[in-house]
């Protein structure tokens, strides 16, 4: 910054530092994510697996087929609302004044998936525009995981973006490369495919854990602050109790009742199905991993949506997409995720003055002067 310059600048670390339309449009956004997730990726699937109850029980048809027709009806939803919250927070974007490469290139390329996403709902992509399309949103999610990285200062913090968007990269390899020899006719299968395809989850869920490293800490014992040592207790101790049934409950229920058991067994392979088809996770690793992630994601996302970071949004948006994209919403709400990872940290100027081109590109390294309630 030059000597004399005036300059005025804030954190942009809330939601609604951005105007109501971002605000609320976010919020209605992870809203409308969570209930097309339960309701149509993970209901539908368990509807699939329930066929034997539905002979027994008529109201289980019915009662999965409205869930059914109700996530459809939310996915559409979900699709306008991503398209509107990427609208505005591209909007803002441009407006920023003497931004770097990375975040312009940034700029370009979310909107370059957001114009694909759009001409491919009027013309049939292809094995040739599937490759095309989820090739820009790899570029898309490197500009991005960059740009955080040059925003954020903390080694959780980067730590995380590496390893989300490492994971990610494997699924997308697999369907880049998996896609371009189908397309040329290749019957070899494609060099270590499978092996970045499994790494890539197991990646996607050590960044779940590392959520709470990078945005969930103070759940210590030790607190003076009473709020948040209750709260430490409450997490510590129903997740202890949780890992522990999961680590022993196989044992105690075989020594109770063999065949309960193995009727337990099996209602986990039907949740790990579910997820799979809904999510893209197969659940090769260990559960009390994913599950561990769950509890660090779910913890982490509710205390910074409790207090109105823009983070918990995107970290909620992002983790919801699952592992397998599948559909394009999917790919949009990574990419908003992130976005609205790196507006957590950014500067914003204030009306009637001019923000210094180097605070704009690397952001602050002061942390945020939020206090939880």
């Amino acid at each position: 910054m030059k000597a004399g310059e005036a300059v005025r600048s804030r954190v942009a670390g809330k939601v609604g530092d951005w105007g109501p339309l971002f605000e609320h449009a976010i919020k209605l956004t992870l809203l409308a994510s969570f209930l097309e997730l339960v309701l149509y990726r993970l209901a539908s699937r368990l509807g699939m697996h329930v066929s034997k109850m539905a002979a027994e029980h008529p109201w289980v048809t019915p009662t999965f087929a409205t869930l059914t027709a109700v996530g459809s009806w939310l996915l559409n939803i979900v699709a306008v609302l991503l398209f509107l919250s990427l609208m505005v927070i591209l909007v803002h974007r441009g407006r920023w004044a003497n931004t770097g490469w990375m975040v312009k290139w940034g700029t370009v390329s979310t909107a370059v998936v957001l114009l694909l996403t759009i001409v491919f709902l009027f013309v049939q992509p292809g094995m040739l525009g599937a490759i095309v399309y989820n090739g820009v949103a790899l570029v898309t999610l490197v500009l991005l995981a960059a740009e955080y990285w040059t925003l954020q200062q903390e080694r959780a913090k980067r730590f995380l973006v590496v390893t989300y968007c490492l994971g990610l990269g494997g699924w997308l390899y697999y369907q880049i490369v998996s896609t371009a020899y189908g397309w040329a006719g290749i019957v070899q299968s494609p060099p270590l495919v499978y092996e970045f395809h499994r790494a890539g989850e197991a990646l996607m869920v050590l960044a779940s854990i590392a959520t709470y490293a990078a945005y969930g800490r103070g759940l210590s014992l030790r607190l003076k602050n009473r709020r948040q040592r209750s709260r430490a207790v409450w997490f510590w101790t129903v997740s202890g109790v949780v890992i522990a049934l999961l680590i022993f409950y196989d044992y105690v229920l075989e020594r109770y009742d063999p065949a309960l058991a193995s009727a337990v067994r099996q209602a986990s392979q039907g949740i790990g199905w579910i997820f799979q088809f809904g999510m893209g996770y197969t659940f090769f690793l260990p559960f009390v991993l994913y599950l561990v992630g769950f509890l660090c994601w779910s913890y982490s996302v509710t205390k910074l949506v409790l207090m109105g970071r823009v983070a918990g949004y995107g970290l909620g948006l992002m983790f919801m997409a699952g592992y397998a994209l599948m559909f394009s919403n999917l790919t949009l709400m990574v990419i908003l995720g992130l976005m609205l990872l790196t507006l957590d940290r950014a500067r914003q100027p204030v009306e009637g003055t001019r923000m210094a081109p180097q605070a704009v590109a690397m952001g602050s390294t002061e942390p945020l002067m939020a206090r939880e309630a």
